[in-house]
């Protein structure tokens, strides 16, 4: 059996996520498809427009065999840290045989020629990106000027965290084959709809519109979508700001610099701005600087609402970096695919919560703050549409009937 690993937000799911499987299938030859997914927050820092298990089903109903949750220490994290969780949560499955993305370039050689650079990091290199960062400019921009022949791809959205996972397969020396697709229809931050694929951002943008969710998601997929807007979705950035806001107003600025992301000149704004806050989003405009883009500013700031700290991410990565696997859903007709999970993964795989005994530091400390978030965002769906709370451990695995 030949299976293939992709790398997903499915935020939400779309008819460009659909043929990014049909694709997957075709160039890779496998038979089966696992998809690593973020959960309820994703790598923009943002929570995800609906829940992880309405957008579990739409990809089991659309194709892939099974989904595991990408832990929220990843998902909302930059490029690099986003790609080494999830690469190394497929390679610690131990059956994945490729890996399949999706790339403004779609030419697999010169993103790798790309990656090998950034990943062994020849002097010349690093010189240019010192001087760069000197000169005021931000890392992302600094990088372009230090790889100035390959400035226009390193602008591209999918090519940047395309080129990481690369990466991350050198590191971790696995066995996982890259392939990529290149990316059709609307641009990554298009937020017009288009006629063929849009992109994600502009589904968002109009989730409102009933045409909108008819013409762009996948018709096996539209019924669930249907039944659960106004009931479990949208969700947006200012649904947290409440609860953000409380946060911040125990916390001091040398507190701040233990989360994951925030350093000290990000925590003084945030402490001398604090009594300028509206709500999330316009936070993150009032702290945006030439140096601390909106993503960054806003993935700190979920940082510190999750509770993911500095010494944790440490902590992760002397350890291993991934220590379970956490199914959110399976179609029963690819039990031989979960078979083969089971006899080869190097880590556990997690279907229920009681399972976390299995676990020891600093796993269980990665589990217990997945199960944090998922609470809060559920705590979030409950109060905006007035529905029953269901917490994570009463939430069961998808199963998609043979």
């Amino acid at each position: 059996m030949k299976v293939a690993g992709l790398i997903t937000e499915y935020n939400p799911f779309h008819k460009g996520h659909l043929y990014h499987i049909e694709q997957t299938k075709k160039v890779t030859g496998a038979d089966s498809v696992i998809a690593v997914m973020s959960g309820n927050f994703v790598q923009r820092g943002a929570p995800a427009i609906m829940p992880k298990h309405l957008r579990t089903k739409c990809a089991l109903l659309s194709g892939v065999s099974a989904v595991m949750e990408l832990p929220v220490c990843y998902a909302v994290s930059s490029a690099e840290y986003f790609a080494m969780g999830a690469v190394s949560l497929l390679d610690k499955l131990g059956c994945v045989d490729a890996v399949c993305f999706g790339s403004e370039c779609g030419e697999i050689q010169i993103l790798e020629e790309i990656a090998d650079i950034l990943a062994e990091e020849p002097d010349d290199y690093k010189a240019s990106l010192k001087d760069a960062l000197k000169a005021g400019l931000s890392f992302p921009l600094a990088r372009q000027q230090a790889l100035k022949q390959y400035a226009g791809i390193l602008s591209a959205p999918n090519n940047i965290l395309g080129i990481e996972y690369l990466k991350a397969l050198k590191r971790l020396d696995s066995p996982i084959r890259a392939y990529t697709i290149r990316r059709t229809g609307a641009g990554y931050h298009d937020t017009a709809i288009s006629h063929d694929f849009s992109s994600a951002s502009a589904i968002r943008a109009n989730i409102d519109s009933p045409s909108v969710i008819e013409r762009q998601i996948p018709k096996d997929c539209l019924a669930a979508i249907q039944n659960a807007y106004r009931q479990k979705f949208p969700i947006q950035s200012n649904d947290f700001s409440l609860l953000l806001k409380a946060r911040l107003l125990s916390e001091t600025a040398d507190s701040l610099t233990r989360y994951a992301d925030v350093n000290p000149e990000l925590a003084n704004r945030i402490v001398n701005c604090r009594n300028d806050f509206l709500n999330l989003e316009q936070f993150c405009e009032l702290l945006k600087t030439k140096e601390l883009t909106y993503s960054r500013i806003s993935r700190s700031l979920f940082h510190i609402l999750l509770e993911i700290a500095r010494q944790d991410m440490a902590n992760y990565g002397q350890a291993g970096r991934i220590f379970y696997a956490r199914m959110l859903g399976f179609r029963e007709a690819d039990a031989a695919l979960l078979g083969l999970i089971k006899r080869k993964s190097q880590i556990p795989v997690i279907t229920r919560l009681s399972q976390k005994k299995l676990l020891d530091f600093p796993g269980s400390s990665m589990l217990n703050t997945d199960i944090y978030a998922a609470d809060l965002y559920e705590s979030v769906v409950t109060e905006r549409y007035q529905t029953p709370f269901i917490n994570e451990r009463q939430q069961s695995v998808i199963k998609l009937p043979s």
